[in-house]
């Protein structure tokens, strides 16, 4: 029965913040793929000082708005109390820069993986390192802090990210899943953790001016999935649940980046498999075989929380601007008199889509809100571009939108098309592939590849993250890629879609045209 589970904390819970909601999750420990409950709690980031940020406080009260939605939910489903859960996972957007001091106070707001403001310190560190570091990283924020002479930091103790922060206040423990460490400093691939020869030259490139900072000592300590990361203090309990009811002790695995519990949530974490996840950013995950022949600004180099290589391409716009439009034809449904919620106004739209021309009738759309590396953007206009002679009609028009927001991926995949990279299939999840079929068949046109979509397509992450804990109960020693064949994905239900030549053809045609108007975005930027 659920909720004996529940009562006797045969459940595992994952909590997962992102750009735009915060979600819970609670899985059956012994059968993840038994939801017992869910919660959520919507916030935004704000553009404060040309700077994206989230208020450490706006953090606390959606972490704890979404736990009491889902112990809300408990109580719907089963009657009975959330008291207690078997072990829990917090996992985050990934990258950005959190830095404290000794006495655990924030030195400088939040800096988000949206900010693009670390290009010198980017540019140096890359060519330092003989690796691509992404604007994003922790490391290149640091950096660029130590550039500008940031009067913060020589004050800095720890760095981290959002969910290695919010693991630390629950727990006490300062570590980091080698996923979501991955994008903090680069993973040697032999250990499994921070690569001791890039720490050591950081260090020297520092060392002139900010005299005495070691980054090893800032960083958390990194651990894989399987293993036990603390437990849930007095002060955690109270914290995340401050009725009294939630009971200390509760084992937490490591905290992880929303890209490794994208990773787990679609079984892409072994060679020649990786996963699309499309939210307000856009990012593919590869799993790598071997090593790329040569440094790529488009392609980072990560890990999946066991800490094998992966191949990432990260847009920092996704399906916000799509969103947008959406709810613009939402606002004219109802005063028309005919209201839709948001779910029958996106199948609506995207079934129309189906309908349009295969190159989207020489329309072009940008979903640019903010800046885009991987095409040279520090900041971002969103754009709707046709000429006279384009067919300017409303099945173009979001099928434009839809191949904008796949856009800058194709481009970084293309990268690794060129490297010889072989994906014998892409896993996708994300909310716009709730309407069954549709983003699926334009991704796979996108990146010529076919596209798997399971059941939890649309709420990946939370789920994701809540495997991760349940993995954490199992004492037989499994690797993550064993654990999840054998025990969550082994009947699982997919549906596959093979890209359609038409749609291949008529992408790329699409693609060059994006590709020639990114001068059209360019001005943009620079005139508005």
């Amino acid at each position: 029965m659920s909720a004996d589970a529940v009562t006797a904390g045969r459940t595992a819970l994952g909590i997962e913040l992102g750009s735009t909601r915060i979600k819970a999750c609670l899985v059956d420990a012994d059968d993840p793929t038994r939801v017992l409950a869910v919660g959520s709690h919507a916030w935004v980031n704000r553009f404060e000082g040309r700077i994206w940020t989230y208020a450490l406080d706006d953090v606390w009260e959606g972490v704890r708005g979404a736990y009491a939605d889902l112990a809300a939910d408990v109580e719907r489903r089963h009657g009975v109390a959330l008291e207690t859960v078997g072990a829990i996972g917090i996992s985050a957007m990934m990258h950005g820069y959190l830095a404290f001091d000794g006495e655990g106070e924030l030195l400088t707001p939040f800096r988000t993986w949206r900010n693009t403001t670390t290009g010198p310190a980017a540019e140096a560190l890359s060519a330092a390192f003989g690796q691509n570091i992404p604007l994003r990283w922790s490391v290149a924020h640091l950096y660029q802090a130590v550039l500008d002479g940031e009067p913060h930091v020589p004050e800095i103790r720890s760095l981290t990210t959002l969910a290695g922060y919010v693991h630390g206040q629950l727990t006490g423990e300062r570590v980091l899943g080698v996923g979501d460490a991955s994008g903090m400093f680069p993973i040697d691939p032999a250990t499994r953790d921070y690569d001791l020869g890039l720490i050591a030259i950081f260090d020297e490139m520092v060392a002139e001016t900010a005299p005495g900072l070691r980054i090893a000592e800032l960083l958390p300590r990194v651990l894989r999935a399987g293993e036990r990361a603390g437990a849930l203090t007095d002060a955690g309990a109270a914290r995340l649940d401050p009725t009294g009811r939630l009971r200390p002790g509760i084992p937490f695995c490591p905290p992880e980046g929303d890209a490794g519990t994208g990773m787990v949530a679609t079984n892409a974490v072994a060679p020649r498999t990786g996963n699309v996840s499309a939210g307000t950013s856009i990012f593919a995950m590869v799993v790598l075989e071997g090593a790329l022949a040569a440094a790529h600004h488009e392609i980072d180099i990560v890990t999946t929380p066991a800490g094998d290589p992966v191949a990432m391409v990260h847009c920092n716009n996704g399906a916000s601007e799509l969103a947008a439009w959406a709810g613009m034809f939402g606002d004219f449904a109802e005063r028309a008199g005919t209201p839709l919620s948001s779910d029958e106004v996106f199948e609506s739209l995207l079934r129309e889509a189906e309908t349009g021309d295969p190159d989207a009738g020489g329309l072009i759309a940008f979903n640019h809100l903010s800046g885009e590396p991987i095409v040279g953007l520090d900041e971002g206009r969103p754009l709707f571009v046709r000429t006279p002679d384009s067919r300017f009609t409303l099945a173009n028009a979001i099928r434009a939108q839809l191949y904008g927001m796949f856009g800058t991926l194709a481009l970084g995949m293309r990268v690794l098309s060129d490297e010889g990279v072989a994906i014998d299939r892409m896993f996708a999840h994300g909310g716009v592939f709730r309407t069954a079929g549709v983003a699926q068949r334009f991704l796979a046109a996108a990146i010529d590849t076919p596209v798997a979509v399971g059941e939890t397509a649309s709420e990946g992450g939370p789920w994701g993250m809540a495997v991760l804990a349940a993995q954490l109960l199992r004492a037989d020693g499994a690797t993550l890629s064993d654990y999840l064949g054998r025990h969550v994905f082994a009947d699982a239900e997919t549906v596959t879609v093979d890209p359609r030549p038409e749609d291949v053809a008529g992408f790329a045609r699409y693609l060059g045209r994006y590709e020639a108007a990114l001068a059209v975005e360019r001005a943009a930027v620079a005139a508005l």
